[in-house]
């Protein structure tokens, strides 16, 4: 790649980060559930983009493809640590900003947890970041059929933990 057009695939890289962070960041977040640790690796895939911007072979899979490092470096913090971690109050109140009618809804986030992480992936990336299919296939690196079948199946096992959730809560 010529240095003109890495430096307009930089330049680009960069406004898109500006105006997508926090959609970046809650994404990490939904992973980590750690302010700290989510912003460590936004930073990270930040990093990782701009090293292999290169492999950016068309501009209009900047989002599916910055979305799968930011995916892939998530899970890659979760082996490597292994852990889980608790929402402080301020974290949750950041998070929620921007929306006036907002209630935590701790059922959906525990049976969320409850998920392998290739079901949560497509539960996040299609109903949080409102990705379409597509852009979810795209990000994970599957194919579409193989993304609605999962789909389908977490929905499913969703559906089953917060039942399980509503009986526990109302004994």
């Amino acid at each position: 790649m010529g240095t003109k057009n890495r430096f307009n695939h930089e330049e680009l890289f960069t406004s898109f980060i500006r105006e997508n962070k926090e959609n970046f960041y809650r994404l990490a977040y939904s992973y980590v559930k750690n302010s700290e640790d989510a912003l460590d690796i936004v930073q990270d895939s930040i990093h990782k983009a701009i090293v292999s911007i290169d492999s950016l072979q068309d501009l209009k899979t900047l989002k599916s493809w910055f979305y799968r490092i930011v995916v892939n470096t998530s899970l890659d913090f979760l082996r490597k640590h292994k852990r889980v971690s608790i929402v402080d109050a301020e974290t949750m109140e950041f998070i929620s900003s921007g929306s006036e009618d907002h209630y935590e809804n701790i059922d959906l986030e525990r049976a969320m947890d409850q998920l392998s992480p290739e079901y949560k992936s497509i539960i996040v990336l299609r109903f949080f970041e409102d990705l379409k299919i597509e852009e979810v296939a795209d990000v994970l690196n599957e194919n579409v059929n193989t993304i609605k079948t999962r789909l389908y199946k977490a929905l499913k096992l969703l559906r089953i933990e917060l039942n399980d959730e509503m009986i526990k809560g109302a004994n």
